[in-house]
């Protein structure tokens, strides 16, 4: 979701660093970069473990959610993403089958699915908070497959992140990365076909990928 559908990471950088400063830590732009694409447990867990904070990693993703809740509903610079919304318009109409598999918490997926009305488009939605590993473990993607009820083969994940595209990878699912101009200096070589415009995979155009 986020990178993809909608730009939030604005959101969620300064979320994270009125965190950071509340809890008296600096983290560098490299150790930022690198949460791409994880899930907030996860990430505040690695944060107690690196800065050896007596916090426990809850404390720390209560404090983070209370802030971008905060910019959520009050930030006018949160939109989705140019070109999303006529992707999933394109799919939907076409008769894909589309699943949300986001490290985002269900809340906040919730929040972003009601505020841009995409609940009608999506057969599934999950969030790698609920599960017990989370990305680049393939687990969200397996279960994504799962709930559209197709095979992995038959399916495509599209992703922005490192980690995302390794747990496409890994799961043995066709991956494509969007490069973003919001998600900076992500590794994009696992990736089976990398786009910059989402109208490089269009539903016409998907039909000319022959190795998808």
């Amino acid at each position: 979701m986020d990178g993809v559908i909608i730009d939030s990471e604005p959101l969620h950088h300064k979320a994270y660093h009125a965190m950071f400063d509340e809890v008296g830590i600096t983290v560098s732009d490299q150790l930022y970069e690198s949460f791409t694409g994880r899930a907030t447990i996860q990430i505040c867990q690695d944060l107690v473990r690196y800065f050896d904070l007596a916090a426990r990693a809850e404390e720390l993703v209560a404090i983070k959610r209370r802030n971008f809740k905060h910019l959520f509903f009050n930030d006018p610079d949160l939109d989705l993403i140019a070109g999303v919304r006529e992707l999933i318009e394109d799919y939907y109409n076409n008769g894909l089958t589309l699943v949300l598999a986001s490290s985002a918490s269900m809340p906040n997926i919730n929040n972003v699915f009601q505020r841009f009305g995409l609940e009608r488009y999506f057969k599934g939605k999950l969030s790698g908070a609920d599960l017990k590993a989370s990305k680049p473990h393939p687990e969200i993607f397996l279960r994504a497959a799962e709930v559209s009820g197709c095979k992995k083969e038959e399916c495509m994940v599209i992703e922005d992140s490192t980690n995302g595209i390794q747990a496409a990878h890994t799961a043995g699912i066709y991956c494509v990365a969007f490069k973003s101009e919001h998600s900076k200096n992500q590794e994009y070589t696992l990736a089976n076909k990398v786009i910059s415009d989402f109208g490089e995979i269009s539903f016409n155009r998907l039909k000319s990928l022959t190795s998808f």
